[in-house]
C-alpha cells in the first residue's frame, strides 16, 4: 500500500470516470419529458395547490425528475396560479409513498402531514398551526405566509426554508437507509485514510499529479449529476426556488415588487440563469437538476480549494485525500444532492473569502465577503473576522482598499434591483428575514436543543434572561474572543480559526439557529488545518461533519421538526458541538501564539505529531 504506480491510478480514476459519467447520462437521457408544463395555485394550504406530502412530497417515480404537478411552480397570473415549463409527470405511485398519503421513513412511517384533501394537520405541539394554516400575504406573487413565525422561506438569518414543522411532509424520503451505510463506510474510510497518508504509509509517484485531482473531482461531479434527478428533493425549497427562477427570468429588476423571496439578491442571478435555460423546450424538463446543479458545481469547486490550500504545506496525497473527503463528504451529498439547498454556494463564498484573508489580500476578500452577505444574512457571521484583520494590519490603505472593494461589490449586485424600491429596500429585507424564526432554537442541534428546548419561544425565559438575550450575549462573547485571539496572532491564518469559531459559537450558543447554518464549518476546519496542521483540528473536521450530516439527515427524512420528541440523537449531536465548541477556544489559544511558517511542505508525520 505504500506506493501506488501512477499511471495505474489514472486508469483506474479513468474507468470510473467514465462509469460515472455514462451513469450521468443515462439518468439524464431517462428524465420525463412527456410533461413539461403545469399550472397550479402557488398558496400554501389550499387544496388545489398545497405542498401537502401527496401533492409534492413524491419522489423515486417510473423516471427521475418526474415531479408531481403540485412541485412544479412558477410566475404568478392574476388569478395566483403559476406556469412554468417543468418535469411534472406521471403521478404514479412513489415508492417513499404510500397511496393513503403518509410517507415511509427510515425504520418505519410517519404522517405525511397532509390531509387527503390537501389541507394539513396542526403539528402536535398545539398551540399554533403547521404548515398551510396561516394568513394570507397579499404581496408579492399570491403566497399564503404560515402562522407561527413565518415558517415559509428565508429562515432565521435567511435562507432557512425548511427545517420547520412541515419537514415531515415535505421532503423525498427514498435512499434514507442507503445514505445512512453510506455516511459510516464513508468514515470508516476516510479514517483509515488519513491515518495511513498522514504518516507516510500512502504514497503516489511523480506524474503529473495534478490530473489525478481533476479525474476524482469530475468522478464525484458526475456521480452527483447522475443522482439529482432521481431524488425529488426538499420538495417546499424546490418549489421556491423553481418559482424564484421563473420569476426572475421573466423580470430581474422587478423580482422584488413581484415576488415574496425573502433571499437577500446575489443568488438571484443564478436563479435568473436557470429560469432562462428552461425556457429552451430542450430543456424544461430538466428544472429540478437545474436548480441543484449551482451547488454541486460549488461542491467542486470548494473541494479544489481545499486542495490548493492543502499543497502549500502537504504532500500531494493529503491534499487529494482532503479534497476526495469534501467531495465525497455525506454531510456535503445531503444538503445539495439530495436537498437541493444552496448552502454549498454559499460555503464556497465564504471559504474562498477567509483564503484570500489568510493571504493578506483584503480588497479581494472584502469584496468576496460582501458577495456571502448578500446571498445570504449568515455572512455577516464572518464580517468580525475581517474588521479584526483590518485592525491588526495598522493600514489605511488596507482600510481604504476593503471600502471600497465592499461598495462597488454592494452596488453592482444591488442595483438591478432597486428600481421601484424605497431607499431602505434592502434593509427592510434583512430585518424581515432575521425576525422570521422566534425560537431558541429551529432543528439546530445546539445548547437550547441539548436543554429540550427546541421551538420554544425565543421570548421565553432561561434563568436570569430571555433565549434571545442569552443568545446575543454568546454572540458578543464568542465575537470578543475571536478578536482577542486575532489580535494576539501574529499569524494571517488565524483568519481560519476565526471564521471557524465565528459560525460554530453563534450555531451552538444562539438562539433561532437552523440545522443547516452549521454547514460552512467542515469546510472551515479543513481549511483551518491545511494552515495550522494541528491533529485536533482534522478531528473537528469529522466531527462538525458528522453533527452537520445528523441534524440535516434528522430534519430531511421527517424525524425532527417541530413537535419531535427529545431523543438521543439531539442529545449527543448536541453535546458533542458544545464540546466541540469548547475544544475550539483551547485549540485557538494555544495556536494563536504560534509563528506563521514558510510556505513550504511540511513532512505528513511532523504535522500529525504537531
Amino acid at each position: 500500500m505504500s506506493f501506488i504506480n501512477n499511471h495505474k491510478l489514472k486508469i483506474i480514476l479513468g474507468l470510473a470516470l467514465l462509469l460515472s459519467l455514462g451513469l450521468s447520462i443515462y439518468s439524464l437521457a431517462n428524465v420525463d419529458t412527456t410533461n413539461t408544463s403545469a399550472t397550479l395555485d402557488t398558496q400554501w394550504g389550499n387544496s388545489g395547490g398545497g405542498f401537502n406530502q401527496r401533492e409534492s412530497g413524491v419522489a423515486g417515480m417510473a423516471a427521475p425528475g418526474a415531479d408531481s404537478k403540485a412541485a412544479t411552480q412558477g410566475t404568478a397570473g392574476q388569478n395566483g396560479s403559476t406556469t412554468i415549463p417543468d418535469a411534472a409527470g406521471s403521478a404514479s405511485k412513489s415508492p417513499g409513498v404510500s397511496q393513503d398519503g403518509t410517507s415511509s421513513a427510515v425504520g418505519g412511517t410517519t404522517p405525511s402531514g397532509a390531509a387527503q384533501d390537501g389541507t394539513s394537520a396542526s403539528d402536535s405541539s398545539g398551540g399554533r398551526p403547521a404548515r398551510g394554516q396561516g394568513t394570507t400575504d397579499s404581496s408579492g406573487a399570491g403566497f399564503t405566509r404560515p402562522s407561527g413565525g413565518g415558517q415559509m422561506g428565508g429562515g432565521g438569518m435567511g435562507g432557512g426554508m425548511g427545517g420547520n414543522s412541515f419537514g415531515s411532509a415535505s421532503a423525498s424520503r427514498d435512499y434514507g437507509t442507503p445514505l445512512a451505510w453510506y455516511a459510516v463506510v464513508f468514515a470508516v474510510l476516510f479514517i483509515a485514510a488519513f491515518y495511513y497518508t498522514l504518516r507516510g504509509k500512502f504514497q503516489i509517484k511523480e506524474y503529473r499529479k495534478t490530473v489525478l485531482v481533476g479525474l476524482l473531482l469530475a468522478i464525484g461531479l458526475c456521480l452527483k449529476i447522475a443522482a439529482a434527478p432521481w431524488i425529488s428533493g426538499y420538495q417546499s425549497d424546490i418549489n421556491f426556488f423553481k418559482t424564484w427562477a421563473t420569476q426572475a427570468a421573466d423580470s430581474l429588476n422587478g423580482f422584488y415588487l413581484n415576488s415574496t423571496s425573502d433571499y437577500p439578491p446575489l443568488y438571484m442571478y443564478v436563479l435568473y440563469l436557470t429560469g432562462k435555460i428552461v425556457t429552451l423546450p430542450a430543456a424544461a424538463p430538466y428544472f429540478m437538476p437545474l436548480i441543484k446543479l449551482p451547488s454541486i458545481l460549488a461542491d467542486t469547486a470548494t473541494a479544489y480549494l481545499l486542495y490548493k490550500a492543502a499543497r502549500r504545506y502537504f504532500s500531494f496525497e493529503t491534499g487529494l485525500l482532503i479534497a476526495a473527503f469534501y467531495m465525497f463528504n455525506p454531510a456535503v451529498l445531503i444538503n445539495a444532492t439530495f436537498w437541493g439547498q444552496v448552502d454549498s454556494f454559499f460555503t464556497l463564498i465564504v471559504v474562498s473569502a477567509i483564503w484570500l484573508l489568510c493571504q493578506r489580500k483584503y480588497g479581494w476578500a472584502t469584496a468576496v465577503l460582501t458577495l456571502s452577505v448578500l446571498m445570504k444574512p449568515q455572512g455577516i457571521i464572518y464580517v468580525p473576522v475581517l474588521f479584526f484583520a483590518l485592525v491588526r494590519s495598522g493600514s489605511l490603505k488596507s482600510w481604504l482598499k476593503a471600502a471600497g472593494a465592499g461598495i462597488v461589490t454592494l452596488l453592482i449586485v444591488v442595483l438591478p434591483f432597486s428600481s421601484g424600491q424605497s431607499p431602505l429596500w434592502l434593509y427592510n429585507l434583512y430585518t424581515g428575514t432575521v425576525n422570521e424564526y422566534p425560537f431558541a432554537s429551529v432543528n439546530a442541534y445546539n445548547l437550547f436543543a441539548l436543554l429540550g428546548d427546541n421551538y420554544t419561544e425565543s421570548s421565553s425565559m432561561l434563568a436570569f434572561f430571555s433565549y434571545h438575550t442569552w443568545g446575543m450575549i454568546f454572540i458578543v462573547l464568542t465575537t470578543l474572543f475571536t478578536g482577542w485571539m486575532y489580535l494576539r496572532s501574529k499569524n494571517a491564518a488565524i483568519a481560519a480559526l476565526g471564521a471557524l469559531l465565528q459560525i460554530a459559537g453563534v450555531f451552538t450558543l444562539s438562539s433561532s439557529m437552523h440545522e443547516r447554518y452549521l454547514f460552512p464549518a467542515a469546510a472551515l476546519a479543513l481549511l483551518a488545518y491545511t494552515y495550522w496542521r494541528d491533529k485536533r483540528l482534522l478531528w473537528l473536521v469529522f466531527g462538525f461533519s458528522t453533527t452537520i450530516f445528523l441534524n440535516t439527515y434528522a430534519v430531511y427524512y421527517g424525524t425532527l421538526s417541530r413537535g419531535s420528541a427529545y431523543n438521543f440523537t439531539m442529545f449527543a449531536a448536541s453535546l458533542l458541538n458544545l464540546a466541540m465548541c469548547v475544544l475550539l477556544v483551547k485549540i485557538m489559544w494555544d495556536l494563536s501564539r504560534k509563528k506563521e511558517l514558510a510556505g513550504t511542505q511540511l513532512p505528513a508525520a511532523t504535522a500529525v505529531a504537531s
